[in-house]
């Protein structure tokens, strides 16, 4: 069989020490920005970002998911702890099961029309405390659960990749039909058990009417 570049694998780096090699050591900048909390200069991310996604490890491996609500959406109940509420959703709780298998998380916020992106790791735990719930509570609807993450390490990230990928460049926007809908994708994933036409015609009002 011919080989490909990617399947070559005799000029893959599996050390430290090769990826030293080829990568010089990072700038102060970029060590001196890491906190172990919440520092002050953080918090604001935190406090107008309305979007974040959170990665977590479980019996299948690693997992990623997003998190999205009002700006503000998590808390910082101090300077070692965020709470984040978790809304309705489909149902899989592939993020709590994994952190009832393992707590460590890590989460990366983004605030639109801002370059920098904020990094926080650390562990949670999930909690069903009363005061908790109704804490966040939307339009008389509270969460199901909370996380509870305290905070190890906090720092941004430089805006290369989001100035590099014009994310939010309107120009740069793809309209609705360059990508298949929900619908069709699990016409096709399903073979037609679902269908698709009737899934997207009722998925707007279902999406507005369950957001909490």
């Amino acid at each position: 069989m011919t080989e490909t570049p990617w399947t070559d694998t005799t000029h893959d780096i599996g050390t430290v020490e090769g990826l030293r090699a080829l990568y010089a050591l990072p700038a102060g900048a970029s060590l001196k920005k890491e906190a172990d909390h919440v520092h002050p200069m953080y918090r604001p991310f935190i406090e107008t970002s309305p979007w974040l996604a959170i990665a977590t490890l479980g019996t299948h491996g690693l997992d990623i998911s997003p998190r999205g609500d009002a700006p503000g959406f998590v808390e910082v109940a101090d300077d070692h702890t965020l709470l984040l509420p978790d809304r309705r959703g489909n149902n899989r709780i592939d993020t709590l099961r994994n952190i009832a298998f393992d707590p460590r998380v890590s989460l990366l916020f983004l605030v639109p029309g801002h370059n920098e992106a904020l990094r926080v790791l650390g562990s949670a735990r999930i909690s069903v405390h009363p005061d908790l719930l109704a804490r966040f509570e939307v339009d008389g609807k509270p969460p199901r659960s909370v996380l509870v993450v305290s905070v190890t390490r906090v720092f941004f990230q430089c805006g290369r990749a989001v100035l590099r990928s014009g994310l939010w460049n309107p120009a740069k926007h793809v309209t609705r039909d360059a990508l298949p809908t929900a619908g069709r994708v699990l016409e096709v994933l399903s073979q037609s058990e679902i269908d698709g036409a009737a899934y997207d015609a009722a998925l707007p009002e279902r999406q507005r009417s369950t957001l909490y």
